[in-house]
């Protein structure tokens, strides 16, 4: 399969690998560029991302193969808005959200009776660099891409989308739009979050610096993920609120038996934690 054109809104690290995948994949003949910043489109031309940039939406969406949103997802319903005139019949949608259900809640508003030309995907393959110059070809390489099909999207429509993903390298699975957000909110979304809350902690602290200064390989690891975009996962974060609270309660109840433990200085019950702990991530790690 070769798509002759394809359209990417956001071309940074997700919309930027996507076309560079392709391209290695000799799956695209030509890739078009959108997004808010001349200088971010510039530097994906130079970079091999882009064929063109584009100026004209009705014209660049009309006849193109795929359509990529790979912006924030607070983004993604004026684009809807903004595509949806002029979607070619045969043209499919396709996203790099990490939250579903208000993507497609924005989805169902914004593109009306082109809904089902829309597809909607994650892939698992983010990392703490954004920006066109952090896309890589081999990004999805062997990692997950999750597609949650809508009712109306038929099913020749899902394959050319799995193809696409799959060309990229990508292991694609489905899920409803619910079962991703909930699943997501408790393996992405809150340790995100956990990063994020745990170096803002230190960052206030009068003795900082010799905090950081001491801090080694276990700090680097936890907070890697501190590094990522805080528009990006300020818009996740307030896209799968419900979910995610959910999940903030369950882990304050967890850190609040282990503060328990601390405080009744129950040295046997801290092992059982741990102890099921190492054995769930070792069984997960070799999987």
């Amino acid at each position: 399969m070769k798509f002759n054109k394809v359209v990417i809104f956001g071309v940074g690290l997700i919309g930027g690998s996507f076309s560079l995948a392709l391209r290695k994949a000799g799956a695209v003949a030509e890739v078009v560029g959108f997004g808010r910043s001349v200088a971010t489109l510039e530097q994906a031309k130079q970079l091999g991302i882009l064929d063109r940039i584009g100026s004209d939406v009705a014209h660049e969406v009309c006849d193109a193969d795929i359509v990529l949103v790979a912006t924030p997802v607070a983004q993604m319903a004026e684009i809807f808005k903004r595509i949806a005139p002029h979607l070619g019949v045969n043209t499919l949608v396709t996203d790099g959200g990490s939250t579903k259900g208000d993507v497609v809640a924005a989805a169902r508003v914004n593109l009306g009776n082109k809904l089902s030309q829309f597809i909607p995907a994650h892939p698992i393959a983010g990392g703490e660099k954004s920006g066109a110059s952090a896309a890589l070809a081999d990004l999805y390489q062997g990692k997950k891409v999750v597609l949650t099909p809508l009712v109306g999207n038929s099913k020749d429509s899902v394959a050319r989308i799995r193809k696409a993903w799959e060309l990229c390298g990508a292991v694609v699975s489905e899920l409803t739009p619910q079962q991703h957000d909930e699943v997501f909110a408790a393996v992405s979304h809150l340790p995100h979050l956990l990063s994020f809350a745990l170096v803002h902690d230190l960052a206030q602290r009068d003795n900082r610096d010799q905090l950081l200064s001491f801090a080694a390989s276990g700090f680097r690891d936890f907070t890697r993920i501190a590094a990522s975009s805080p528009e990006m996962w300020r818009d996740i974060c307030m896209a799968n609120r419900d979910a995610l609270l959910d999940e903030l309660g369950h882990y304050m109840q967890e850190l609040e038996n282990i503060h328990e433990a601390l405080a009744e200085a129950d040295a046997t019950k801290l092992e059982e934690i741990f102890s099921l702990a190492r054995e769930v991530r070792s069984a997960w790690v070799q999987q």
